[in-house]
């Protein structure tokens, strides 16, 4: 992943999504492009046009964290916009690695996997930064058995190359959205990751959707909030879900989705987890050599 294009286009594409009026600035005459001028964004952020137009060519070595936080005042960037720029800008600074070395593959601490396992009621799984699940207690497993059928597990692959995401998320278009968001960040965290450059090139290639998405360059951190499924054995279920970065494990992550005692949601999980007792049991009795 180049670090300067990436910094350009993001850049660009924050450029073009406010309006002079958004910004307080008077409108004179007929413009030809969308957003602000290149000049314009230069006068907000107190910079000259000559030094933010090497900024948005992606030349982000040796800009200082004042100079980044007025441009992102001067190009109304959100919190999580905000700390994604500050991250082009670390590895502009930092480059490349001298020395490749092959990534490690995380592994899901044996204390993690008794914290999700003991979650009886409520669906839980770790993952990391490409959005592969690495481990899922039985209520996860049974709400994503279908994005599990593949192996490695990865709920992108699953919402962009399974037509069965769209009956499943009935907000897809939400959760392709902050799922692309989500792989930008982890991008631009991670800008030498041959796996998750893999990943990116592989669904750019097989998905119209997601090549549209991605070149979007928005970003997305996912944190809490409220996910709709329609789960083929169980029907709809509107859950809450909270996800909780693992400090220290490469990028690990945990998920769990919840219900409001007494909830059509409450009700939905019991089912799911009564649907997902019937599944292992009779997964159990068609093994060789068990018992009938």
């Amino acid at each position: 992943m180049d670090n300067r294009d990436e910094v350009s286009a993001f850049l660009k594409s924050r450029r073009a999504k406010i309006t002079p009026e958004q910004a307080g600035l008077p409108v004179y005459g007929q413009r030809r492009v969308p957003g602000l001028r290149r000049a314009e964004v230069a006068a907000l952020a107190g910079v000259s046009v000559e030094y933010y137009t090497r900024v948005e060519r992606g030349n982000l070595g040796g800009v200082s964290d004042s100079v980044l936080d007025a441009l992102a005042q001067a190009l109304r960037l959100d919190d999580i916009e905000r700390d994604h720029l500050h991250v082009l800008a670390r590895a502009a600074n930092t480059g490349p690695p001298r020395v490749r070395r092959r990534p490690k593959t995380p592994t899901v601490r044996p204390s993690v996997l008794r914290i999700i396992e003991g979650l009886h009621d409520q669906p839980a799984y770790v993952h990391n930064n490409r959005l592969d699940i690495l481990a899922a207690n039985p209520l996860a497993r049974a709400l994503h058995h279908e994005a599990l059928e593949q192996y490695p597990a990865n709920t992108a692959r699953y919402v962009f190359l399974d037509p069965r995401s769209t009956r499943f998320y009935p907000d897809w278009e939400r959760v392709a959205h902050d799922g692309v968001g989500a792989l930008r960040v982890a991008v631009a965290k991670h800008p030498y990751d041959r796996e998750l450059s893999n990943l990116i090139g592989e669904l750019s290639t097989r998905s119209d959707a997601f090549r549209i998405l991605w070149g979007a360059h928005d970003v997305h951190v996912f944190t809490e909030g409220v996910k709709r499924f329609h789960h083929p054995a169980v029907g709809d279920m509107e859950l809450v879900h909270e996800t909780l970065d693992l400090p220290g494990e490469g990028g690990l992550s945990i998920t769990v989705y919840s219900a409001g005692p007494g909830t059509p949601a409450a009700d939905a999980l019991k089912l799911l987890a009564s649907w997902a007792a019937t599944q292992e049991q009779d997964s159990a009795a068609a093994r060789p050599g068990t018992e009938r």
